[in-house]
């Protein structure tokens, strides 16, 4: 009985610690930089014309911003669109929301 408790609370707080830190954000207190607006996009590959363009953006590193170029990306599902990550302002600071499929 004691195990099956024991094994029960265990996948609760392994479930509920899971959900919690898959939202975890990090809050930058310094604003990023603009986007460099020289970036090319290069044509898709000939064989990946569907491809979708994730242009490129500030990641924050733990000590500074620094640029990830754009690149393709192959689409999930026939005609997916895809929404460009961002930085949002909140409060004291900057948090970073994920591009994503649509």
């Amino acid at each position: 009985m004691k195990n099956q408790l024991l094994i029960a609370s265990t996948a609760v707080l392994l479930a509920v610690g899971s959900a919690v830190s898959s939202q975890a954000q990090i809050v930058v207190r310094i604003g990023p930089p603009p986007p460099r607006v020289v970036e090319t996009v290069p044509p898709p590959p000939p064989e990946h014309r569907d491809w979708a363009w994730h242009a490129g953006y500030h990641r924050w590193d733990g000590n500074r911003y620094v640029w990830v170029p754009g690149a393709y990306e192959r689409p999930p599902h026939p005609h997916a669109v895809w929404v460009e990550g961002h930085w949002d302002h909140r409060g004291g600071g900057y948090v970073w929301r994920e591009g994503h499929w649509r």
